[in-house]
């Protein structure tokens, strides 16, 4: 470890899942959410380390450009989706996530991890997991709440299918939003955390289904 250098916190959600005996003497299965912390530093700030920890990962990125792993992923969820437009978004109004064509995003980790970000407000709607944070207005704490959780469930996924985050354009715009909303209660970022794991698991139970149906 080089001298002078700071580690960053990180934070892990995750859930244990146990048997236990209800009031009936029926056996159910009860789920408990934990959050751990840890505090880390990037390969980058240390000296010395085996190469594996420092080369370049390899990206499943498909000759044509996009992340198949990606459009498999959000097509076996069956959310509608539609091209066209120059924004991003998902409509609770019509169960809609509307997105800009291929082509106008400048590479493919910017298409699919914005798609990524849509289908995880997708995940949220009322037939779904029904999260509501009371956003009233674009801005507001619970709009900033729901954006917050979008873009940690995104970065799961993102993980998950090993594509690489990139920046969203208006993620400038959030962060005096996602400040204000961090400063006024301490845990939002864990309870932003546990949302999107759920959201995340949520949408990964789709791929199961779909996994099964071709089998």
């Amino acid at each position: 470890m080089r001298k002078g250098e700071r580690s960053c916190v990180v934070v892990y959600a995750g859930a244990i899942e146990r048997n236990e005996v209800n009031n009936d003497g029926e056996e159910v299965e009860t789920r408990i959410p934990f959050l751990k912390t840890y505090n880390v530093f990037n390969a980058d700030q240390i000296d010395g380390l085996p190469e594996h920890y420092t080369a370049a990962p390899v990206l499943n990125v498909p000759p044509a450009g996009r992340y198949v792993a990606a459009d498999s992923f959000v097509a076996n969820t069956g959310a509608l989706l539609r091209h066209g437009g120059s924004k991003a978004f998902y409509s609770p109004a019509i169960d809609l996530i509307q997105m800009p064509a291929f082509e106008a995003f400048i590479d493919a980790e910017s298409y699919a991890t914005t798609l990524l970000h849509e289908l995880v407000h997708w995940s949220g709607a009322k037939p779904r997991l029904n999260r509501n944070f009371e956003a009233k207005r674009w801005g507001d704490a619970g709009y900033a709440a729901e954006e917050l959780v979008a873009e940690i469930g995104a970065a799961f996924l993102a993980a998950d299918l090993d594509i690489a985050l990139e920046p969203r354009e208006d993620h400038a715009s959030y962060v005096a939003h996602w400040l204000k909303v961090l400063k006024e209660d301490k845990r939002a970022i864990f309870t932003a955390a546990a949302h999107a794991e759920r959201a995340a698991g949520y949408l990964h139970g789709y791929q199961s289904a779909a996994t099964e149906e071709a089998a």
